[in-house]
């Protein structure tokens, strides 16, 4: 499906499941003036077409996780397998091939104490083909996560976001969210598809649906638990992506940071360890796109003092499971031999 298949309703449709994947689609329908039929036939094309896909993912900062930033360079003939390799891990998300092919960055949870990312980063310089890897642990997030680039767009106009109702309100837990077996079954349904109905969600965890309606509410509430929408870029006409690495004054960090996520072109920014120390993910309509973008916007932010640009060539894993038949999970936790790796 090219960007000229997709329509107004079909971005307004995104963008109000992106306020709430569970809205029903008789709301969405009344709100956008059409029929229950047409929101669930256009909800369905995308869907079957790969071009939409809703999750219920976690938030590493509520649970108490570690993000790493992980950037591996290597030869271009390896670089898809390696790539693919990382996509199956359970604790890996945003796999992409950048440069031409001969870097692939992506991020690694882990939990306090837990060593297993520390395990990959010395598995993955021994994997043959592989010639570097630097990991940045992500500090700060300015933009992303439960936060979406859709808040700063104008898909739909205020009056359309008030009568689809707000969010569920989010009250930072006074420490990080522990989970139960019954919580990580439902978290487990729940990232597979975000609006599963109540019934599959009992029958995985054994809880009556009541039990699931509030703890589903509870984990949202406390912001271990948000829901997502993974889409086609072409659906907005975004072709071109990039991601930067910047230096910055560390005065300047903080300020810096904000401002990049105010911009309408940014996905994600962060603060990160290492040689650098922001990060932002940019979205763009063309190649020249970017350019404007960096000769205008980043160049007006004085306190930036360099900037590294990466393409992002192609995304083999967004923020949730890995669900392309090509990529299977039954090789997850390990660099396969297929990458070249070594158990």
């Amino acid at each position: 499906m090219e960007s000229d298949d997709f329509d107004q309703l079909d971005r307004q449709l995104v963008h109000a499941l992106q306020l709430d994947a569970r809205l029903p689609f008789s709301r969405i329908a009344e709100v956008l003036g059409v029929s229950d039929q047409t929101v669930a036939r256009r909800y369905t094309r995308l869907l079957t077409a790969g071009r939409l896909r809703t999750m219920g993912l976690t938030d590493p900062v509520a649970l108490g996780e570690d993000r790493w930033l992980v950037r591996v360079q290597c030869s271009p003939a390896a670089a898809s397998a390696v790539a693919g390799a990382l996509a199956r891990r359970d604790d890996t998300s945003w796999v992409n091939l950048n440069s031409g092919g001969t870097e692939i960055t992506c991020i690694v949870r882990s939990a306090p104490g837990e060593d297993e990312h520390a395990l990959l980063l010395q598995r993955l310089p021994r994997t043959p083909s592989v010639i570097g890897v630097t990991a940045h642990c992500v500090m700060h997030t300015f933009f992303g996560g439960s936060l979406s680039l859709f808040s700063k767009s104008s898909t739909l106009s205020r009056e359309q976001i008030e009568r689809l109702g707000p969010p569920p309100a989010v009250r930072a837990a006074s420490g990080p969210v522990r989970l139960d077996e019954g919580d990580r079954r439902m978290l487990a349904v729940l990232f597979q598809d975000g609006r599963a109905p109540l019934t599959e969600l009992a029958e995985a965890t054994g809880w009556s649906q009541s039990t699931v309606r509030r703890r589903m509410a509870e984990l949202r509430e406390c912001g271990a638990l948000y829901l997502d929408v993974d889409f086609g870029h072409e659906i907005f006409g975004t072709a071109s992506r990039a991601m930067l690495w910047l230096s910055v004054a560390p005065s300047e960090l903080a300020a810096t940071g904000q401002a990049l996520a105010d911009h309408p072109e940014v996905a994600y920014v962060c603060a990160t360890t290492g040689r650098t120390n922001l990060h932002a993910v940019v979205l763009c309509r063309d190649t020249p796109a970017v350019y404007t973008y960096l000769t205008t916007r980043i160049a007006s932010l004085p306190a930036i003092r360099q900037v590294e640009t990466a393409p992002i060539i192609r995304s083999v894993k967004g923020a949730g499971p890995l669900v392309r038949p090509a990529l299977t999970r039954s090789a997850a936790g390990r660099v396969s031999p297929a990458a070249g790796g070594r158990r």
